[in-house]
């Protein structure tokens, strides 16, 4: 139940923080060429995460699924939420995320080590929340992840 309401804020929260909070220009890419990369790469390993989990790209939200990527982070509302910790740790700061932590944390308060433990991995990963991950799609992943210390 409680993931359904979680689902639901998101639903109704993103095309707003799409429209009015997201600067960024979209990529003009589909995932269907990001296969078309070489095997290693983030593009590539992009463009499986959304095939395996039927998403595409959504517009101004590219960086999103890239978190996911290179954290190597699941879908579920834990998981998601755990990635927001992550990234918080990681020096990531944005009203959108304190919604998603406070709410996570209210919502998931048996998750709490987890979410720890995400804060904890992205403080101590080099800061990477604010690349240009357009222009890092032909880099090997494992480049990326062994250069900016995700693990």
């Amino acid at each position: 139940m409680r993931d359904l309401f979680i689902e639901k804020l998101y639903d109704i929260s993103k095309k707003p923080y799409q429209k009015f909070l997201k600067k960024n220009a979209p990529w003009k890419i589909t995932h269907k060429e990001l296969l078309l990369m070489p095997e290693q790469t983030l593009g590539f390993h992009l463009g499986q995460f959304l095939s395996k989990h039927g998403f595409e790209i959504q517009s101004k939200l590219e960086d999103h699924d890239v978190f996911h990527v290179l954290t190597n982070t699941g879908i579920t509302v834990p998981e998601e939420i755990g990635m927001q910790y992550f990234l918080f740790g990681n020096g990531k700061r944005s009203l959108y995320l304190y919604m998603v932590i406070a709410t996570g944390t209210l919502f998931y308060p048996d998750k709490i080590g987890y979410f720890e433990n995400q804060y904890l991995r992205g403080k101590n990963a080099f800061q990477f929340h604010n690349l240009d991950y357009f222009k890092m799609l032909s880099i090997p992943l494992k480049t990326i992840q062994t250069t900016f210390k995700i693990k």
